[in-house]
């Protein structure tokens, strides 16, 4: 059983950890990209924002289970991303959003904790115009195998589906399993795997330590145990239409699209979002950029 392990990054002044892409597996399903960060208990000083900066080709999946981020972007979106819900960008041909405290939180100490994923986009809908859906916690099912519950955040498991609508076929679950508990993972979709958010947990008998994406073999059951409570979410779907290029906060299938984005955001920091006055400038160039 292959394990990845997390690589710690800056995001808005603070570590995620990050798990995709990686060396040994580049993606799981339509998934590019995985950051966890948190729990993390916040001094009223400390400022988390992530200023305005640009996607192509992906959509962003944001899922919380501590804290309060403001979702802003360049559709005029503007979002309370609260603990359960899950909200869903789609940049398609370019869009820009920034994520930030809620006024009524700055200054005051806080929690945060939380997961944002990338999924990359179909190749056919790579340039589609972009959105922005955001489905609240109460709108999640959650269902209980025995003492072990599941919400179903995206995709369709055990015969429940959610109501948020991917780009492709994709799966992702929030496993909470008890003490001395197990669950059977029967093959939901081509390609998954798991990842620990909280404790170790077990693996067909073989342990996982907390932190760690272990991507489980194709076709096959696996069983999910753990000593004690544990959280894992699993990720999964069908596999990528073909290879993608990633560069900063853009994917594409292909080169030119990230280089033209990434003129674009050097020249005039466009598309822009009502109300922003600050962004990311551009690290640099793609090692396939000429100007």
């Amino acid at each position: 059983m292959l394990t990845l392990e997390p690589r710690l990054r800056e995001v808005g002044g603070g570590q995620v950890r990050r798990l995709l892409p990686a060396a040994r597996q580049r993606s799981v399903g339509p998934f590019v990209f995985f950051d966890h960060f948190g729990p993390e208990e916040l001094e009223a000083f400390e400022d988390r924002d992530v200023r305005p900066h640009p996607h192509i080709g992906l959509s962003t999946v944001t899922y919380l289970w501590e804290g309060r981020i403001v979702h802003r972007d360049s559709i005029g979106s503007v979002q309370a991303i609260e603990p359960g819900a899950v909200n869903w960008m789609t940049a398609g041909r370019g869009i820009a959003h920034s994520e930030r405290t809620p006024p009524e939180l700055a200054g005051q100490r806080r929690r945060t904790h939380g997961l944002q994923l990338w999924t990359a986009l179909p190749r056919e809908m790579e340039e589609r115009e972009p959105s922005f859906a955001h489905t609240p916690a109460a709108s999640i099912p959650l269902e209980k195998h025995g003492d072990v519950e599941v919400r179903t955040l995206i995709g369709r498991a055990w015969g429940v589906e959610s109501p948020v609508v991917p780009s492709s076929e994709t799966l992702y679950l929030d496993i909470m399993l008890p003490a001395s508990r197990r669950i059977d993972i029967p093959p939901l979709a081509a390609e998954r795997a798991v990842y620990g958010l909280d404790a170790p947990f077990d693996v067909d008998g073989t342990r996982v330590a907390a932190f760690t994406m272990a991507i489980l073999e194709a076709g096959k059951t696996a069983t999910l145990s753990s000593d004690a409570p544990a959280r894992v979410v699993l990720i999964g779907g069908a596999p990528l239409d073909g290879p993608r290029f990633m560069w900063w906060n853009y994917v594409s299938s292909r080169r030119d699209l990230i280089i033209e984005a990434a003129r674009q955001w050097q020249r005039d920091h466009t598309p822009r979002i009502p109300g922003e006055e600050e962004w990311i400038d551009l690290p640099g160039a793609p090692s396939f950029f000429s100007s």
